[in-house]
């Protein structure tokens, strides 16, 4: 390991610089919390590149401090890993802009004499980028837009880490980079040619003793996981792989998920938090319901976290040969979805019994067809002829005496769909209309089940010409 050039992550105090850690190393190791300081040693490991690999050191938040203080052996820590390092990473929030502290240990960085890769963290949406744009004023030339916590931009950080260091990557299709004005990504079939090798990552979620571990069980065809009567028995996220026609496919058990306010001892908290950060990572959830208890309040609290996250959901009723009445029971779980879960009308149903592996090929075909639709891109002339007909349907309504425009649409990205529809005056847009808009898309365009995003943003029809 010690021939393989060192990248050190450097950057004041809660930037995310434990996060992209575990992100490039693809390892839970550095502890991740809201907590300043947390990071007190420094970590390493390795980035598999593909091929070369490279040594990853995680490191304290630069802070000014007293000399002989807890935070002054932590900066000097952090100073020794920067003389050590070939290349270091300065990771900036870009939701708080760049401070005087950021400034300071940028200077602290230039003087070190190493390359430096500026790194935006945390620019997902629109809040990051403010903060990326005072970022050139680092003097490190234009950032990197990332973000850590939900994988956007990390081909890019390594294909830049790799230059850097003079590092030849194996021949592979990468995604374009992100282009933080219009969110627009390039060569989306390329993209989707690459996704399609990886395995599909579907994380089990649920309440204490659905029945999570038996059916990752099921499905690997081995007891791998500890099962029992006793609620609580996982406590880490579990990773399996499976092979699913073909398609791989990344199983993740995890941690039953009780209300927060039952939740008391450290090790439950620590596993409720592993559990809720797997379903962040996740491209497709499946919430394991309990058919003796059937959606309770703690269920659809899972089902809501999961569609605001923008994942793709597959609800799984377990322990179904145990329900006498089969017809009555399916038709009140689907009138409660209904009502429950409207944010994503037509979300897949699965019945099935993980002991008696019963229902597991229709719970695996769900998976399948609810990801493709997570990545399912519409085309731009197909949706603006949509966006005519449901104009003409039902017009925008007039606010404060004056109609809304509605120009024109296009879709930003996928994983979950997203659209942009260009108008004036987004501001005054009733909620009403866009969830008319939202409902019309989906069924116009076969898109159950999944999160659709529609953002209005002001701004002139770039073909209008």
């Amino acid at each position: 390991m010690s021939q393989n050039p060192l990248v050190a992550i450097v950057g004041r105090p809660n930037v995310g610089k434990s996060t992209l850690f575990n992100r490039l190393t693809g390892s839970r190791d550095a502890l991740v919390s809201d907590i300043p300081g947390l990071t007190r040693d420094r970590r390493e490991g390795v980035v598999d590149l593909g091929g070369p690999h490279v040594r990853l050191c995680d490191t304290a938040g630069l802070e000014d401090a007293r000399a002989g203080s807890i935070a002054d052996r932590m900066r000097k820590q952090t100073e020794k890993a920067i003389a050590d390092a070939n290349l270091i990473l300065f990771v900036v929030d870009a939701r708080a802009g760049v401070t005087p502290s950021d400034t300071a240990f940028a200077r602290v960085a230039r003087e070190s004499g190493k390359p430096v890769i500026l790194v935006a963290n945390k620019a997902e949406g629109r809040q990051g980028e403010e903060g990326f744009y005072d970022a050139f004023a680092l003097g490190f030339g234009a950032p990197l837009a990332i973000s850590a916590e939900h994988g956007e931009g990390i081909g890019d950080l390594i294909a830049d880490i790799a230059a850097a260091l003079g590092l030849t990557l194996p021949v592979r299709t990468r995604k374009g980079r992100r282009d933080m004005k219009s969110g627009e990504q390039a060569d989306v079939d390329e993209a989707s040619a690459e996704a399609s090798l990886k395995p599909i990552r579907v994380a089990i979620v649920g309440r204490p003793n659905a029945g999570k571990s038996t059916l990752v069980n099921a499905l690997l065809g081995e007891d791998r996981m500890i099962t029992g009567p006793e609620p609580g028995l996982t406590r880490d996220s579990v990773a399996s792989d499976i092979d699913y026609q073909g398609r791989p496919i990344r199983l993740v058990d995890t941690a039953g998920l009780r209300r927060k306010v039952r939740i008391t001892d450290l090790a439950e908290k620590l596993s409720a938090s592993d559990a809720v950060r797997t379903i962040r990572f996740a491209e497709v959830v499946v919430l394991l319901i309990d058919a003796e208890r059937p959606f309770e309040k703690q269920d659809l609290t899972i089902g809501s976290m999961v569609t605001e996250e923008g994942r793709s959901l597959v609800i799984a009723v377990n322990k179904w040969d145990l329900v006498i009445d089969k017809q009555k029971m399916l038709r009140e779980l689907k009138e409660t979805l209904a009502e429950s879960l409207a944010q994503v009308p037509g979300v897949a149903l699965v019945t099935i019994s993980a002991r008696a592996e019963k229902g597991l090929d229709a719970l695996m075909a769900a998976i399948v067809k609810s990801y493709e639709l997570w990545n399912r891109r519409v085309p731009t002339s197909q949706l603006n002829r949509w966006l005519d007909e449901a104009l003409s349907r039902h017009a925008p309504p007039a606010v404060s005496g004056k109609r809304i425009k509605i120009r024109y649409m296009t879709q930003a990205s996928t994983r979950p769909p997203t659209f942009v529809a260009f108008c004036q005056r987004a501001e005054a847009m009733p909620k009403s209309y866009l969830k008319y808009l939202t409902n019309s898309l989906r069924d116009a365009f076969d898109l159950p089940g999944v999160p659709i995003r529609l953002n209005l943003r002001k701004g002139d029809n770039p073909f209008a010409k």
